[in-house]
């Protein structure tokens, strides 16, 4: 159900984005929800650090792993079908999630979930610039990316209710009335896209890329239990460059690549990607250690640490909002620019949180860092889409955000790496599990004295976690200036309009 550019494009196009709205709002409850219940998961499913490392981590490398052959299949069977199949997947796993009674039981739905969640999120994307004019386009990714975000004050206020009062596996449940409304707008709402039959699939490509991210992503993560040196450690992150750089290899030679490589010899695609992905880094590192200071160190229950997010992501709305306004003023270079300069400032300011830290203060900083996140994801993201044709739209917005998504798996990794490394170097051995292990171990044995060094250790880990993505937004910043351009590009017209 196409049509050729050049005429007026179907009004249904925007029903068909109200559709997306929800599929990405169901991811979204996902995301959020599970940053608030890891410390209860802690507890409860006898998690170290190295587990909800996992927890966070596995979800975002089959995401990643997925998204770059989701986004092929989407085009060769059509994305209506790949969304309500994926729909489908995610509903299942959800349930699978909730009723999970071990790590390990949880760490495998967690995986199914992110399968879920990468057949839908390059579908949608890819709908994106062939559903849309130049002109339009910035609006209806904000739309889109916006619509994920609103998850975060509606998840996390739910999720805090119901972590109070039941089980932490409810947190998971909502997802399904979610993906039965989805599937539902999908269903009515969404034209199926033409196929396109008879490309192949890249095997050996699929398998050379899943392995080269699950190698790095565990030796990343293990680096905060065993460190640099020990061979747990560094066997999986060299093999892992090793198998990448085969992946490399391999999709030159092969004529059906699953990674079109001459994507990247666009500057635009190329750098809002990478932007892209070092927004994913920060923000993933951040919503993993937040909910654990505002628990652990702060002392509030799961409702009050959801609320404590809500700076955090009003000023997100708010730069989601106006991002579009700002990039037509002022440029995408100068409005991605001023993004990366308040999440760089918003970093190194939270980084000077102590352990008497007040909620005033955590709230001045984190609503400046939402601003910086809501300027830069959709100026970004439209650079690297926008520089998309139809005829590569699938296969580009999987990669896309495969490597953003990616760039989230290892910002988990690597970041809760940093913290779990400050926070065991600090304390004795028996409190090194995890912050909320340290707490328990102090105050069983009356320990007034551990109880400081554990809350102070986790403090000192949190502060080079927000050096370190602040560090990485300075980086955007001078990528920004460099790379992206300094007027709104126009020229770029889709070849067809879903009707």
């Amino acid at each position: 159900m196409t049509r050729e550019s050049g005429g007026e494009p179907n009004p249904r196009r925007w029903w068909a984005l109200a559709a997306l709205v929800l599929v990405s709002l169901a991811v979204g409850f996902d995301a959020t929800i599970l940053n608030l219940a890891l410390p209860t998961m802690a507890e409860e499913l006898n998690a170290g650090n190295s587990q909800l490392q996992w927890f966070v981590a596995v979800y975002t490398l089959v995401l990643a792993a997925g998204m770059i052959p989701a986004g092929m299949i989407g085009d060769r069977l059509g994305r209506k079908k790949t969304l309500l199949a994926a729909l489908a997947i995610f509903g299942i796993s959800s349930l699978a999630a909730a009723y999970a009674n071990s790590t390990g039981m949880f760490i495998g739905a967690r995986a199914v979930l992110g399968l879920g969640a990468a057949l839908m999120m390059p579908t949608m994307l890819a709908l994106i610039p062939t559903m849309f004019t130049p002109e339009e386009r910035p609006k209806a990714i904000g739309t889109l990316a916006g619509s994920s975000l609103l998850a975060f004050p509606i998840g996390p206020l739910l999720g805090g209710w119901l972590l109070n009062h039941f089980w932490w596996g409810s947190v998971f449940i909502i997802n399904v009335p979610m993906v039965v409304l989805a599937v539902l707008a999908v269903a009515v709402w969404l034209p199926e896209s033409e196929p396109q039959r008879g490309k192949r699939i890249d095997v050996a490509g699929l398998l050379l890329s899943s392995m080269a991210a699950t190698a790095l992503t565990y030796g990343l993560i293990e680096i905060g239990e065993r460190g640099w040196t020990d061979g747990v450690v560094l066997g999986p992150i060299i093999g892992g460059v090793v198998v990448l750089a085969l992946f490399v290899l391999w999709e030159r030679r092969f004529s059906e690549p699953l990674v079109e490589l001459a994507l990247f010899s666009n500057a635009r695609f190329t750098v809002g990607t990478a932007l892209a992905t070092v927004v994913n880094f920060t923000l993933f590192g951040v919503l993993f250690v937040l909910p654990q200071y505002f628990q652990a160190i702060m002392g509030a229950d799961s409702m009050g640490s959801s609320l404590r997010l809500l700076p955090l992501i009003g000023g997100m709305l708010v730069g989601m909002s106006t991002a579009g306004k700002l990039g037509a003023v002022i440029g995408p270079k100068y409005a991605a620019a001023l993004g990366f300069m308040l999440l760089a400032g918003s970093l190194f300011w939270g980084a000077t949180t102590g352990v008497g830290t007040g909620t005033g203060f955590m709230a001045g900083w984190t609503v400046v860092y939402g601003l910086g996140l809501g300027f830069t994801l959709p100026t970004v993201m439209n650079a690297a889409l926008g520089a998309l044709s139809a005829a590569n739209a699938g296969v580009g917005a999987g990669v896309t955000q495969s490597v953003r998504t990616l760039g989230g798996s290892f910002g988990a990794a690597i970041l809760g790496s940093i913290l779990a490394s400050v926070y065991r170097d600090a304390v004795p051995p028996e409190a090194r599990e995890s912050v909320f292990a340290g707490l328990a171990v102090a105050r069983a044995g009356q320990s007034g004295a551990l109880e400081q060094t554990v809350r102070s250790a986790f403090v000192d880990g949190l502060g080079l976690v927000l050096v370190t993505s602040g560090g990485l937004a300075v980086l955007g910043l001078v990528l920004a200036l460099a790379w992206l351009p300094g007027t709104v590009d126009r020229s770029h017209q889709p070849t067809s309009v879903p009707s």
